[in-house]
Protein backbone atom coordinates (compact mmCIF):
# COMPACT_ATOMS: atom_id res chain seq x y z
CA UNK A 1 0.00 0.00 0.00
CA UNK A 2 0.95 3.63 -0.58
CA UNK A 3 0.78 6.09 2.31
CA UNK A 4 -2.18 7.82 0.67
CA UNK A 5 -4.04 4.49 0.71
CA UNK A 6 -4.01 4.56 4.52
CA UNK A 7 -5.67 7.96 4.45
CA UNK A 8 -8.26 6.67 1.98
CA UNK A 9 -9.03 3.75 4.28
CA UNK A 10 -9.86 6.27 7.01
CA UNK A 11 -12.14 8.04 4.55
CA UNK A 12 -13.91 4.78 3.77
CA UNK A 13 -14.70 4.01 7.42
CA UNK A 14 -15.32 7.54 8.72
CA UNK A 15 -16.10 9.87 5.76
CA UNK A 16 -17.96 12.52 7.72
CA UNK A 17 -15.82 12.34 10.85
CA UNK A 18 -13.22 14.90 11.86
CA UNK A 19 -9.93 14.27 10.09
CA UNK A 20 -8.08 17.53 10.87
CA UNK A 21 -8.75 19.90 13.76
CA UNK A 22 -6.75 23.08 14.34
CA UNK A 23 -6.22 23.89 18.00
CA UNK A 24 -5.02 27.34 16.89
CA UNK A 25 -8.09 28.61 15.03
CA UNK A 26 -10.72 25.95 15.81
CA UNK A 27 -11.26 24.92 12.18
CA UNK A 28 -12.37 21.35 11.45
CA UNK A 29 -12.09 19.32 8.26
CA UNK A 30 -13.82 16.00 7.61
CA UNK A 31 -12.26 13.07 5.77
CA UNK A 32 -14.43 13.65 2.73
CA UNK A 33 -13.44 17.31 2.64
CA UNK A 34 -9.72 16.57 2.95
CA UNK A 35 -9.95 13.81 0.35
CA UNK A 36 -11.63 16.10 -2.18
CA UNK A 37 -9.00 18.79 -1.62
CA UNK A 38 -6.18 16.32 -2.24
CA UNK A 39 -7.87 14.94 -5.37
CA UNK A 40 -8.20 18.45 -6.77
CA UNK A 41 -4.62 19.25 -5.75
CA UNK A 42 -3.29 16.18 -7.56
CA UNK A 43 -5.21 17.18 -10.69
CA UNK A 44 -3.76 20.71 -10.41
CA UNK A 45 -0.23 19.29 -10.23
CA UNK A 46 -0.90 17.19 -13.32
CA UNK A 47 -2.26 20.21 -15.16
CA UNK A 48 0.92 22.10 -14.24
CA UNK A 49 2.97 19.35 -15.89
CA UNK A 50 4.08 17.33 -12.85
CA UNK A 51 3.66 13.59 -13.37
CA UNK A 52 6.67 12.96 -11.14
CA UNK A 53 9.34 14.92 -9.27
CA UNK A 54 9.83 16.13 -5.72
CA UNK A 55 7.68 18.47 -3.67
CA UNK A 56 8.35 20.18 -0.36
CA UNK A 57 6.02 21.71 2.21
CA UNK A 58 7.24 24.60 4.40
CA UNK A 59 4.70 25.30 7.12
CA UNK A 60 3.92 25.05 10.80
CA UNK A 61 1.50 22.26 11.73
CA UNK A 62 -1.58 23.47 9.85
CA UNK A 63 -4.51 21.71 8.10
CA UNK A 64 -3.51 22.95 4.65
CA UNK A 65 0.07 21.77 5.20
CA UNK A 66 -1.32 18.28 5.79
CA UNK A 67 -3.52 18.60 2.69
CA UNK A 68 -0.50 19.68 0.61
CA UNK A 69 1.57 16.71 1.82
CA UNK A 70 -1.23 14.26 1.01
CA UNK A 71 -1.64 15.99 -2.36
CA UNK A 72 1.99 15.30 -3.26
CA UNK A 73 1.52 11.63 -2.39
CA UNK A 74 -1.71 11.36 -4.36
CA UNK A 75 0.03 12.84 -7.39
CA UNK A 76 2.95 10.39 -6.99
CA UNK A 77 5.54 13.07 -6.24
CA UNK A 78 8.27 12.41 -3.67
CA UNK A 79 7.66 14.34 -0.45
CA UNK A 80 10.59 16.37 0.91
CA UNK A 81 9.83 17.37 4.53
CA UNK A 82 11.09 20.79 5.67
CA UNK A 83 11.23 21.44 9.40
CA UNK A 84 9.58 24.86 9.87
CA UNK A 85 11.81 25.56 12.86
CA UNK A 86 14.97 25.20 10.79
CA UNK A 87 16.93 28.13 9.37
CA UNK A 88 16.15 29.53 5.92
CA UNK A 89 19.67 28.69 4.68
CA UNK A 90 19.10 25.05 5.63
CA UNK A 91 15.79 25.06 3.77
CA UNK A 92 17.53 26.50 0.72
CA UNK A 93 20.25 23.84 0.88
CA UNK A 94 17.69 21.01 0.99
CA UNK A 95 15.51 22.47 -1.76
CA UNK A 96 18.47 22.94 -4.10
CA UNK A 97 20.52 19.83 -3.36
CA UNK A 98 17.57 17.46 -3.18
CA UNK A 99 16.38 18.78 -6.59
CA UNK A 100 12.92 19.92 -5.50
CA UNK A 101 10.46 20.84 -8.26
CA UNK A 102 7.49 22.12 -6.19
CA UNK A 103 7.20 24.13 -2.98
CA UNK A 104 4.03 24.65 -0.96
CA UNK A 105 4.49 27.20 1.81
CA UNK A 106 2.76 29.28 4.47
CA UNK A 107 2.70 33.05 3.98
CA UNK A 108 4.79 33.55 7.13
CA UNK A 109 7.73 32.23 5.07
CA UNK A 110 7.10 34.51 2.07
CA UNK A 111 10.31 36.51 2.59
CA UNK A 112 12.43 33.35 2.56
CA UNK A 113 10.52 32.01 -0.43
CA UNK A 114 11.24 35.20 -2.37
CA UNK A 115 14.94 34.45 -1.86
CA UNK A 116 14.41 30.82 -2.94
CA UNK A 117 12.86 32.05 -6.19
CA UNK A 118 16.03 33.98 -6.96
CA UNK A 119 18.51 31.32 -5.78
CA UNK A 120 16.94 28.02 -6.84
CA UNK A 121 15.89 27.93 -10.50
CA UNK A 122 15.09 24.21 -10.25
CA UNK A 123 11.84 24.91 -8.38
CA UNK A 124 9.23 25.33 -11.11
CA UNK A 125 6.10 25.81 -9.01
CA UNK A 126 5.48 27.85 -5.86
CA UNK A 127 2.06 27.75 -4.17
CA UNK A 128 1.25 29.71 -1.01
CA UNK A 129 -1.11 27.76 1.23
CA UNK A 130 -3.00 30.52 2.99
CA UNK A 131 -2.67 33.78 0.97
CA UNK A 132 -2.11 34.90 -2.63
CA UNK A 133 1.60 35.45 -3.23
CA UNK A 134 2.84 35.84 -6.81
CA UNK A 135 -0.11 33.65 -7.69
CA UNK A 136 -3.34 32.27 -6.24
CA UNK A 137 -3.52 30.74 -2.78
CA UNK A 138 -3.81 26.95 -2.60
CA UNK A 139 -7.61 26.75 -2.40
CA UNK A 140 -7.99 29.09 -5.38
CA UNK A 141 -5.25 27.23 -7.27
CA UNK A 142 -7.18 23.95 -7.07
CA UNK A 143 -10.71 25.43 -7.35
CA UNK A 144 -11.27 24.76 -11.06
CA UNK A 145 -10.07 21.18 -10.97
CA UNK A 146 -12.16 18.04 -10.63
CA UNK A 147 -11.99 15.87 -7.51
CA UNK A 148 -11.10 12.80 -9.54
CA UNK A 149 -8.63 9.97 -9.01
CA UNK A 150 -5.43 9.77 -11.03
CA UNK A 151 -4.57 6.16 -11.95
CA UNK A 152 -1.07 5.38 -10.71
CA UNK A 153 1.35 2.51 -11.14
CA UNK A 154 2.61 1.25 -7.81
CA UNK A 155 6.27 0.37 -7.36
CA UNK A 156 6.98 -0.78 -3.78
CA UNK A 157 10.62 0.29 -4.22
CA UNK A 158 9.71 3.74 -5.51
CA UNK A 159 10.86 6.69 -3.39
CA UNK A 160 7.90 8.24 -1.54
CA UNK A 161 9.87 10.45 0.86
CA UNK A 162 13.30 12.08 0.90
CA UNK A 163 14.01 13.50 4.34
CA UNK A 164 17.10 15.38 5.43
CA UNK A 165 19.30 13.99 8.18
CA UNK A 166 19.33 15.94 11.44
CA UNK A 167 22.16 18.20 10.36
CA UNK A 168 23.79 18.39 13.83
CA UNK A 169 27.12 17.29 12.31
CA UNK A 170 27.08 19.22 9.03
CA UNK A 171 24.85 19.64 5.98
CA UNK A 172 21.93 17.22 5.80
CA UNK A 173 21.98 14.22 3.49
CA UNK A 174 18.89 13.12 1.57
CA UNK A 175 17.47 9.92 3.06
CA UNK A 176 15.55 7.97 0.40
CA UNK A 177 12.61 6.01 1.82
CA UNK A 178 10.51 3.66 -0.27
CA UNK A 179 6.83 2.81 -0.26
CA UNK A 180 7.77 -0.60 1.17
CA UNK A 181 9.69 1.00 4.08
CA UNK A 182 6.87 3.38 5.00
CA UNK A 183 4.25 0.64 4.65
CA UNK A 184 6.30 -1.52 7.01
CA UNK A 185 6.52 1.36 9.46
CA UNK A 186 2.74 1.81 9.46
CA UNK A 187 2.29 -1.89 10.21
CA UNK A 188 4.89 -1.83 13.01
CA UNK A 189 3.41 1.27 14.65
CA UNK A 190 -0.07 -0.21 14.41
CA UNK A 191 1.11 -3.40 16.10
CA UNK A 192 2.73 -1.64 19.07
CA UNK A 193 -0.02 0.96 19.58
CA UNK A 194 -3.24 -1.03 20.04
CA UNK A 195 -5.80 1.79 20.24
CA UNK A 196 -8.79 0.94 22.44
CA UNK A 197 -10.98 3.43 20.62
CA UNK A 198 -10.91 5.67 17.58
CA UNK A 199 -7.69 7.65 18.16
CA UNK A 200 -7.31 11.39 18.66
CA UNK A 201 -3.68 12.21 17.91
CA UNK A 202 -2.20 15.53 19.01
CA UNK A 203 0.48 16.87 16.66
CA UNK A 204 2.61 19.45 18.44
CA UNK A 205 6.08 18.40 17.34
CA UNK A 206 6.68 19.13 13.62
CA UNK A 207 4.89 16.72 11.30
CA UNK A 208 8.07 16.54 9.22
CA UNK A 209 9.67 14.06 11.62
CA UNK A 210 8.65 11.23 13.95
CA UNK A 211 5.44 12.95 15.06
CA UNK A 212 4.27 12.99 11.45
CA UNK A 213 4.96 9.34 10.71
CA UNK A 214 2.45 8.30 13.38
CA UNK A 215 -0.38 10.05 11.53
CA UNK A 216 -0.84 7.31 8.91
CA UNK A 217 -1.95 4.57 11.35
CA UNK A 218 -4.21 7.27 12.82
CA UNK A 219 -5.75 7.94 9.40
CA UNK A 220 -6.16 4.20 8.74
CA UNK A 221 -8.26 3.95 11.90
CA UNK A 222 -10.44 6.90 10.88
CA UNK A 223 -8.96 8.92 13.74
CA UNK A 224 -8.63 12.64 14.29
CA UNK A 225 -5.44 14.66 13.96
CA UNK A 226 -5.37 17.72 16.25
CA UNK A 227 -2.83 20.30 15.08
CA UNK A 228 -0.99 22.94 17.08
CA UNK A 229 1.44 25.27 15.35
CA UNK A 230 3.55 26.35 18.32
CA UNK A 231 4.78 24.38 21.31
CA UNK A 232 3.62 26.23 24.42
CA UNK A 233 3.60 23.99 27.52
CA UNK A 234 0.39 25.26 29.13
CA UNK A 235 -1.40 25.33 25.79
CA UNK A 236 -0.41 21.70 25.19
CA UNK A 237 -1.63 20.62 28.62
CA UNK A 238 -5.02 22.27 28.23
CA UNK A 239 -5.46 20.92 24.69
CA UNK A 240 -5.06 17.31 25.90
CA UNK A 241 -8.10 17.77 28.11
CA UNK A 242 -10.07 19.95 25.67
CA UNK A 243 -9.80 17.58 22.70
CA UNK A 244 -9.79 14.29 24.57
CA UNK A 245 -6.36 13.46 23.15
CA UNK A 246 -5.53 9.74 23.21
CA UNK A 247 -1.93 9.89 21.92
CA UNK A 248 0.91 12.31 21.25
CA UNK A 249 4.64 12.27 20.62
CA UNK A 250 7.05 14.79 22.17
CA UNK A 251 10.80 15.04 22.77
CA UNK A 252 12.01 14.98 26.41
CA UNK A 253 12.96 18.67 26.32
CA UNK A 254 9.36 19.72 25.82
CA UNK A 255 8.10 17.21 28.37
CA UNK A 256 10.47 18.74 30.93
CA UNK A 257 8.98 22.19 30.23
CA UNK A 258 5.46 20.81 30.64
CA UNK A 259 6.36 19.21 33.98
CA UNK A 260 7.80 22.54 35.12
CA UNK A 261 4.56 24.37 34.26
CA UNK A 262 2.91 25.38 37.62
CA UNK A 263 -0.54 24.32 36.41
CA UNK A 264 0.57 20.88 35.16
CA UNK A 265 -1.59 19.01 37.70
CA UNK A 266 -4.70 21.11 37.06
CA UNK A 267 -5.83 19.31 33.88
CA UNK A 268 -7.55 16.01 33.15
CA UNK A 269 -5.33 13.55 31.24
CA UNK A 270 -7.60 10.51 31.55
CA UNK A 271 -8.15 10.34 27.77
CA UNK A 272 -4.47 9.50 27.17
CA UNK A 273 -3.56 5.99 26.04
CA UNK A 274 -0.03 6.57 24.73
CA UNK A 275 2.26 9.48 25.58
CA UNK A 276 5.20 8.72 23.30
CA UNK A 277 8.65 10.15 23.86
CA UNK A 278 11.89 9.84 21.93
CA UNK A 279 14.51 11.68 19.82
CA UNK A 280 16.86 11.88 22.82
CA UNK A 281 17.28 10.08 26.19
CA UNK A 282 14.92 10.97 29.00
CA UNK A 283 16.04 11.32 32.58
CA UNK A 284 14.63 8.51 34.80
CA UNK A 285 13.88 11.14 37.44
CA UNK A 286 11.73 13.15 35.02
CA UNK A 287 10.18 10.00 33.56
CA UNK A 288 8.96 8.95 37.00
CA UNK A 289 7.45 12.40 37.44
CA UNK A 290 5.75 12.15 34.04
CA UNK A 291 4.19 8.80 34.98
CA UNK A 292 2.88 10.32 38.21
CA UNK A 293 1.40 13.32 36.39
CA UNK A 294 0.07 11.86 33.12
CA UNK A 295 -0.64 8.32 34.27
CA UNK A 296 0.66 4.91 33.14
CA UNK A 297 0.79 5.93 29.48
CA UNK A 298 4.44 6.79 28.81
CA UNK A 299 5.78 4.97 25.74
CA UNK A 300 9.39 5.11 24.60
CA UNK A 301 10.18 4.82 20.88
CA UNK A 302 13.63 4.83 19.29
CA UNK A 303 14.46 5.32 15.63
CA UNK A 304 16.27 7.52 13.15
CA UNK A 305 15.54 9.31 9.89
CA UNK A 306 17.48 6.57 8.10
CA UNK A 307 15.70 3.71 9.85
CA UNK A 308 12.27 5.13 10.57
CA UNK A 309 10.78 4.00 13.86
CA UNK A 310 10.20 2.26 16.14
CA UNK A 311 13.34 0.15 16.09
CA UNK A 312 12.68 -0.43 19.77
CA UNK A 313 9.77 0.41 22.03
CA UNK A 314 9.05 0.43 25.73
CA UNK A 315 5.26 0.22 26.20
CA UNK A 316 3.47 1.65 29.24
CA UNK A 317 3.36 -1.66 31.14
CA UNK A 318 7.13 -2.12 30.90
CA UNK A 319 7.69 1.11 32.81
CA UNK A 320 6.56 -0.90 35.87
CA UNK A 321 8.05 -3.79 37.85
CA UNK A 322 6.71 -7.12 36.52
CA UNK A 323 4.72 -5.14 33.92
CA UNK A 324 2.01 -4.45 36.46
CA UNK A 325 0.50 -1.10 35.56
CA UNK A 326 -0.19 0.93 38.65
CA UNK A 327 2.35 -0.97 40.72
CA UNK A 328 5.91 -0.06 41.53
CA UNK A 329 7.66 1.95 38.82
CA UNK A 330 10.56 0.05 37.25
CA UNK A 331 14.13 0.74 38.38
CA UNK A 332 16.31 3.32 36.66
CA UNK A 333 18.08 0.67 34.59
CA UNK A 334 14.82 -0.17 32.84
CA UNK A 335 13.72 3.46 32.50
CA UNK A 336 17.04 4.36 30.87
CA UNK A 337 16.49 1.71 28.22
CA UNK A 338 14.74 2.37 24.94
CA UNK A 339 12.93 -0.96 25.14
CA UNK A 340 13.11 -4.17 23.14
CA UNK A 341 13.28 -4.66 19.39
CA UNK A 342 10.04 -3.91 17.58
CA UNK A 343 8.37 -6.51 15.32
CA UNK A 344 10.19 -6.87 12.03
CA UNK A 345 13.40 -5.32 13.37
CA UNK A 346 16.72 -7.15 13.86
CA UNK A 347 19.18 -5.39 16.16
CA UNK A 348 22.71 -6.21 17.22
CA UNK A 349 25.69 -4.65 18.98
CA UNK A 350 28.82 -4.38 16.84
CA UNK A 351 32.46 -3.64 17.59
CA UNK A 352 34.52 -1.17 15.55
CA UNK A 353 36.03 -4.04 13.55
CA UNK A 354 32.63 -5.48 12.59
CA UNK A 355 32.27 -8.25 15.21
CA UNK A 356 28.85 -8.89 16.74
CA UNK A 357 29.13 -8.59 20.52
CA UNK A 358 27.55 -10.59 23.33
CA UNK A 359 24.81 -9.52 25.75
CA UNK A 360 26.00 -6.82 28.09
CA UNK A 361 28.90 -5.74 25.89
CA UNK A 362 28.92 -2.12 24.72
CA UNK A 363 29.30 -1.20 21.06
CA UNK A 364 27.47 0.40 18.16
CA UNK A 365 23.80 -0.45 17.65
CA UNK A 366 23.26 -1.83 14.13
CA UNK A 367 20.00 -2.78 12.45
CA UNK A 368 18.42 -4.81 9.66
CA UNK A 369 14.81 -4.06 8.72
CA UNK A 370 12.57 -3.29 5.78
CA UNK A 371 12.19 0.16 7.37
CA UNK A 372 15.83 1.03 6.73
CA UNK A 373 16.45 3.57 3.97
CA UNK A 374 17.31 2.72 0.38
CA UNK A 375 20.34 5.01 0.64
CA UNK A 376 21.50 8.62 0.67
CA UNK A 377 20.55 10.72 -2.37
CA UNK A 378 23.51 11.12 -4.73
CA UNK A 379 25.90 10.00 -1.96
CA UNK A 380 27.02 6.44 -2.83
CA UNK A 381 30.14 6.55 -0.64
CA UNK A 382 28.16 7.64 2.44
CA UNK A 383 25.62 4.90 1.70
CA UNK A 384 28.30 2.21 1.49
CA UNK A 385 29.83 3.41 4.76
CA UNK A 386 26.44 3.38 6.52
CA UNK A 387 25.87 -0.28 5.53
CA UNK A 388 29.33 -1.62 6.36
CA UNK A 389 29.42 -5.33 7.31
CA UNK A 390 25.88 -5.86 6.02
CA UNK A 391 24.11 -3.84 8.72
CA UNK A 392 22.95 -0.24 8.93
CA UNK A 393 25.09 1.62 11.46
CA UNK A 394 23.07 3.93 13.73
CA UNK A 395 26.04 5.77 15.27
CA UNK A 396 24.49 5.12 18.69
CA UNK A 397 26.56 3.33 21.32
CA UNK A 398 24.68 0.94 23.57
CA UNK A 399 24.20 -2.57 24.92
CA UNK A 400 21.52 -5.23 25.22
CA UNK A 401 20.78 -6.84 28.59
CA UNK A 402 19.75 -10.40 29.36
CA UNK A 403 16.05 -9.53 29.02
CA UNK A 404 16.49 -8.05 25.56
CA UNK A 405 16.28 -4.39 26.57
CA UNK A 406 18.52 -2.01 24.65
CA UNK A 407 20.12 0.96 26.37
CA UNK A 408 21.71 3.78 24.41
CA UNK A 409 24.62 5.12 26.40
CA UNK A 410 25.68 7.81 23.93
CA UNK A 411 26.13 8.92 20.38
CA UNK A 412 29.52 7.59 19.25
CA UNK A 413 30.73 11.13 18.59
CA UNK A 414 29.62 12.33 22.04
CA UNK A 415 31.48 9.75 24.10
CA UNK A 416 34.24 11.31 26.26
CA UNK A 417 37.62 9.63 26.81
CA UNK A 418 38.90 11.03 30.10
CA UNK A 419 41.97 9.62 31.80
CA UNK A 420 41.71 6.49 29.68
CA UNK A 421 38.09 5.84 30.73
CA UNK A 422 35.11 5.93 28.37
CA UNK A 423 32.57 8.32 29.87
CA UNK A 424 29.09 8.44 28.33
CA UNK A 425 27.61 11.91 28.41
CA UNK A 426 24.03 10.63 28.80
CA UNK A 427 24.86 8.97 32.12
CA UNK A 428 26.32 12.19 33.49
CA UNK A 429 23.37 14.19 32.18
CA UNK A 430 20.90 11.85 33.88
CA UNK A 431 22.70 12.39 37.19
CA UNK A 432 22.61 16.18 36.79
CA UNK A 433 18.94 16.18 35.83
CA UNK A 434 18.14 14.58 39.18
CA UNK A 435 18.94 17.96 40.79
CA UNK A 436 15.66 19.71 41.58
CA UNK A 437 16.92 23.08 40.31
CA UNK A 438 18.08 21.83 36.89
CA UNK A 439 15.84 22.31 33.87
CA UNK A 440 18.18 20.96 31.16
CA UNK A 441 21.86 20.14 30.71
CA UNK A 442 24.47 19.01 28.21
CA UNK A 443 27.77 17.27 28.93
CA UNK A 444 30.78 17.52 26.61
CA UNK A 445 34.47 16.70 26.62
CA UNK A 446 36.96 19.60 26.44
CA UNK A 447 40.75 19.42 25.93
CA UNK A 448 42.79 18.86 29.10
CA UNK A 449 46.55 18.26 29.45
CA UNK A 450 46.12 15.85 32.36
CA UNK A 451 42.97 13.96 31.40
CA UNK A 452 43.09 14.20 27.59
CA UNK A 453 39.44 15.25 27.76
CA UNK A 454 37.87 16.81 30.83
CA UNK A 455 34.15 16.47 31.49
CA UNK A 456 32.29 19.78 31.31
CA UNK A 457 28.61 20.29 32.12
CA UNK A 458 26.54 23.12 30.65
CA UNK A 459 23.49 23.62 32.84
CA UNK A 460 20.21 25.49 32.37
CA UNK A 461 18.40 26.14 35.65
CA UNK A 462 14.66 26.30 36.25
CA UNK A 463 13.30 29.85 36.53
CA UNK A 464 13.83 31.22 40.03
CA UNK A 465 15.93 28.26 41.18
CA UNK A 466 19.59 28.31 42.24
CA UNK A 467 22.49 25.86 42.25
CA UNK A 468 26.26 26.16 42.25
CA UNK A 469 28.89 24.29 40.29
CA UNK A 470 29.90 22.63 43.54
CA UNK A 471 26.33 21.40 44.07
CA UNK A 472 26.24 19.81 40.62
CA UNK A 473 29.65 18.17 40.93
CA UNK A 474 28.89 16.83 44.42
CA UNK A 475 25.60 15.27 43.22
CA UNK A 476 27.38 13.56 40.32
CA UNK A 477 30.12 12.19 42.58
CA UNK A 478 27.42 10.77 44.82
CA UNK A 479 25.43 9.15 41.99
CA UNK A 480 28.05 8.02 39.47
CA UNK A 481 31.45 8.47 41.12
CA UNK A 482 34.34 10.91 40.83
CA UNK A 483 35.68 9.59 37.50
CA UNK A 484 32.45 10.45 35.69
CA UNK A 485 31.68 13.67 37.57
CA UNK A 486 32.22 16.92 35.64
CA UNK A 487 35.43 18.81 36.36
CA UNK A 488 33.75 22.14 35.52
CA UNK A 489 30.20 23.45 35.25
CA UNK A 490 28.99 26.40 33.18
CA UNK A 491 25.54 27.92 33.53
CA UNK A 492 23.55 29.23 30.56
CA UNK A 493 20.13 30.73 29.89
CA UNK A 494 19.50 28.43 26.92
CA UNK A 495 21.24 25.34 25.56
CA UNK A 496 21.49 25.41 21.74
CA UNK A 497 19.27 22.91 19.96
CA UNK A 498 18.55 21.78 16.44
CA UNK A 499 15.18 22.30 14.80
CA UNK A 500 14.05 18.89 16.08
CA UNK A 501 15.09 19.63 19.66
CA UNK A 502 18.41 17.79 19.81
CA UNK A 503 21.24 19.42 21.74
CA UNK A 504 23.92 20.78 19.40
CA UNK A 505 26.94 19.38 21.20
CA UNK A 506 29.07 19.98 18.13
CA UNK A 507 28.36 23.70 18.55
CA UNK A 508 29.08 23.56 22.29
CA UNK A 509 32.42 21.79 21.72
CA UNK A 510 33.61 23.95 18.84
CA UNK A 511 35.18 26.85 20.82
CA UNK A 512 37.23 24.44 22.94
CA UNK A 513 38.48 22.23 20.09
CA UNK A 514 39.36 24.87 17.52
CA UNK A 515 42.68 23.86 15.97
CA UNK A 516 42.68 20.52 17.82
CA UNK A 517 41.63 17.01 16.81
CA UNK A 518 39.35 14.94 19.03
CA UNK A 519 39.97 11.23 19.51
CA UNK A 520 36.21 10.63 19.37
CA UNK A 521 33.77 11.39 16.55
Amino acid sequence: MRLIDYFDRGFEINPNGDCLVSDDDGSRHSYIEVRNLTLKGAQALRAAGFESGKGAVLSLNHPLAVVATLTLMRADLTWVPLNPRDAADNHAYVLENFDCDVLFYQSRYAESVAEFRRRIPGIKLFVCLDEPDSGPAFLDWIADHEAAEIPLDFDPEGIVMMAGTGGTTGQPKGVMQTHRALETQVLVISSVLPFRKRPVYFAVAPLTHAAGYITYPIYAAGGTLVLQGTAEPKKILSAIERHGVSSLFLPPTLIYLMLAEPSVRDFDYSSLEFFMYGASPMSPTRLREAIEVFGPVMTQMFGQTETLFPLTYLPPAEHFVDHEIGGEIAPDERLRSCGRAAPGVELAIMSEDGRLLEQGETGEIVVRSLMVMKGYYQSPEATIEAFAHGWYHTGDVGFCDADGYYTIVDRAKDMIISGGFNVYSTEVEAAILAHEAVQECAVIGVPDEKWGEAIKAIVELKPGREATAGDIIALCKQKIGSVKAPKTVDFTDAIPRSAVGKVLKRELRAPYWEGRERLVG
